[in-house]
């Protein structure tokens, strides 16, 4: 997560959305960094933690943004990044995701649980899609006042991600709000905005 004072901005960085390479690009114009254990604040402690601490400290009320994935390439992101670690196929990884007690090796959480709040609530008041890369950057590179190249990191190595019918429309379900979001963003523009 980094801060923008001047430009009255906060990142919020969901994991397997190119967060990294983001944070790497954008440091030099950030006043507050948080890292490791902090790096990944969801939105629901953000808006509890942080932004209190923002407003009384600095009083700064800034918007936010963040970045969503198409959902099963979220999921296909994770495995890679886990699959060197993993005894099991990609299927098997999802279906274990969507179960109601998954193990430890596929509690990731979900994109929509990081972006909104115990209520439901959208907590974003810049949503960009990650397939929309040109959007986010040319928002970023007006915000910033700068040209913003973003450089790959943390890229993982390929793996199978094939996927049955019966697990995909498993996880359709399981994911069908998170789903729509997504939509909603691409719908957007790749740019979906939520002001106060």
């Amino acid at each position: 997560m980094l801060v923008f004072s001047a430009q009255n901005l906060v990142l919020l960085s969901v994991p397997k959305t190119g967060s990294t390479a983001m944070e790497v690009a954008l440091k030099p114009w950030a006043d507050i960094a948080f890292y490791k254990h902090r790096k990944h604040t969801p939105v629901g402690r953000y808006q509890r933690k942080i932004a209190p601490f923002l407003c009384d400290a600095f009083g700064l009320e800034p918007e936010t943004m963040a970045v969503i994935r198409a959902p099963l390439e979220h999921l296909r992101s994770w495995y890679r990044y886990r699959a060197s670690t993993l005894d099991v196929n990609f299927d098997t990884f999802v279906q274990a995701v969507i179960s109601p007690d998954p193990p430890d090796w596929a509690r990731i959480g979900t994109q929509l649980n990081f972006l909104t709040t115990s209520s439901g609530i959208l907590g974003i008041t810049h949503l960009f899609a990650y397939e929309a890369q040109p959007t986010l950057r040319n928002w970023l590179n007006q915000r910033m006042g700068a040209n913003i190249t973003f450089k790959p990191q943390n890229v993982s190595p390929p793996a199978d991600t094939t996927i049955t019918s019966s697990t995909r429309s498993a996880f359709e379900t399981a994911y069908a709000a998170e789903t729509t979001l997504h939509a909603r963003t691409v719908a957007a523009g790749g740019h979906l905005i939520q002001m106060p």
